[in-house]
């Protein structure tokens, strides 16, 4: 059985507290609901941490300090449920950084619980394509091909796949971003505001860089006994090769730390950014009544590389940088591990020279002027040239007169001077030759 996070129905133990209930034949708009103490919100937020918790004496152990804390009056002068609830989040928190309470007023109170994996003897069930999964691209938010032949994936989200369905939407998402950069010389995953999401997508993933049934996958500790992330459906046809790097900020957090974890366990990728969040533990929201909700951390997984994982530390980088400028580094590396296999490859050369280029000439005034049909003019401190009624091709010094063209390194400008030093023309470079001349006419 694989492990999925899936709704089942709730457990047979009832709410902690009740909810008062209309009178026999009463209309609807009579009924009226009893808002709970903070004590009362407490001792059942507690009452599921015991009953669900994965590690059972630490779930005992935290619920008793909570019911203790309640009895000695803690929370009682937080009678407003939206103070209440990210107060008790601060309490809990720093136990396990998946610990989260909500409060909506609005929330149904037979929300269900989500499981660490269906009931035994469950039929599987085709999962039903959801509208805001599928308008969320199942969480591939961006898919291209940086210069110099790198693919980049910005992924936001690791949806749930349904390995039962062999049309699964999240699967077929996955599938298209991966085949889209069969090409790519280096493959760059982007999870830098990726909270996290299911395992099943997390296991998949990883199937497209490592061998079939590699014995790299975190295995789950729950009550229920152990699982594997391992994918019920490998990726085929994995890319053993291709340099793989992940980027990681604080807000990458679950199994958006699971992904990175795993691949640098296994030495299979290159992690560039600032250590993660530290949240380890999955499970999922359980509701306890009057529109309070807590997050139980319902497994705990053990990496069989590592022998432990991220709670609490994060994911540390193997290359730290700043959050915001880990692609660029990411995308230099990949460009450096291209020319040393290669060093022909002049798209991956002028590429790491675009991004690795000085701040150029303080003057720009000095290009300025109309080359034949062409003006070079400045705009927004940036030189660009027009012609006509065409959009104008912006300029990024690289030093000695040279150009690059922002957004399309393979093509370049050089301007030349004569014997006094005025700048007189321009020639047009690109990676496959030299392009147009234009002198300068005004």
């Amino acid at each position: 059985m694989r492990i999925v996070l899936i709704a089942a129905a709730l457990l047979a133990a009832g709410p902690a507290f009740a909810q008062t209930a209309p009178a026999p034949n009463a209309p609807a708009a009579a009924a009226t609901v009893e808002r709970p103490t903070p004590r009362q919100t407490v001792d059942a937020v507690a009452a599921r941490i015991r009953e669900l918790y994965f590690d059972p004496a630490i779930g005992d152990r935290v619920a008793g300090e909570l019911e203790a804390e309640a009895a000695a009056g803690a929370f009682d002068a937080l009678t407003d449920p939206r103070d209440l609830a990210p107060a008790l989040t601060a309490r809990l928190r720093p136990l396990d950084a998946h610990f989260n309470v909500t409060f909506d007023p609005a929330a149904p109170s037979g929300t269900p619980v989500r499981r660490m994996r269906p009931p035994e003897g469950a039929a599987p069930a085709v999962r039903p394509v959801n509208p805001g999964e599928a308008r969320a691209h199942y969480g591939f938010r961006k898919v291209e091909v940086l210069p110099g032949n790198v693919g980049y994936i910005d992924l936001r989200q690791f949806y749930n796949i349904d390995f039962d369905n062999p049309a699964d939407p999240a699967r077929r998402a996955a599938d298209a971003a991966l085949d889209f950069l069969a090409d790519a010389d280096a493959i760059i995953f982007d999870l830098r505001d990726n909270g996290g999401g299911a395992p099943s997508m997390v296991g998949y993933l990883t199937s497209a860089f490592t061998p079939a049934d590699a014995p790299i996958y975190n295995i789950f500790h729950s009550r229920e006994g152990t699982e594997s992330e391992a994918p019920a459906v490998f990726r085929p046809n994995p890319r053993l090769d291709v340099p793989v790097y992940v980027l990681i900020s604080g807000r990458t957090g679950s199994a958006a730390e699971a992904f990175p974890y795993t691949l640098q366990g296994a030495r299979r990728a290159t992690i560039v950014g600032e250590a993660s969040g530290g949240a380890a533990n999955p499970g999922g929201m359980v509701p306890v009544g009057g529109g309070f909700a807590v997050f139980v951390s319902m497994g705990s997984p053990k990496n069989p590389m590592t022998g432990k994982n991220w709670e609490g530390t994060g994911v540390l980088p193997d290359v730290a940088a700043p959050w915001d400028q880990a692609l660029d580094r990411a995308h230099s590396l990949a460009l450096e591990g291209i020319i040393s296999a290669d060093a022909g490859r002049t798209d991956a050369v002028w590429a790491l020279e675009t991004l690795r280029a000085p701040a150029g000439p303080s003057d720009l005034s000095v290009y300025a002027g109309m080359y034949g049909e062409q003006r070079v003019s400045i705009e927004g401190g940036k030189l660009q040239i027009q012609r006509g009624r065409r959009p104008p091709v912006v300029l990024k010094p690289l030093g000695d007169d040279l150009f690059t063209v922002v957004g399309d390194p393979t093509r370049r400008i050089q301007f030349s001077r004569d014997e006094a030093g005025r700048v007189i023309a321009y020639d047009g470079l690109a990676i496959d030759g030299p392009g147009m001349r234009a002198r300068r006419t005004e």
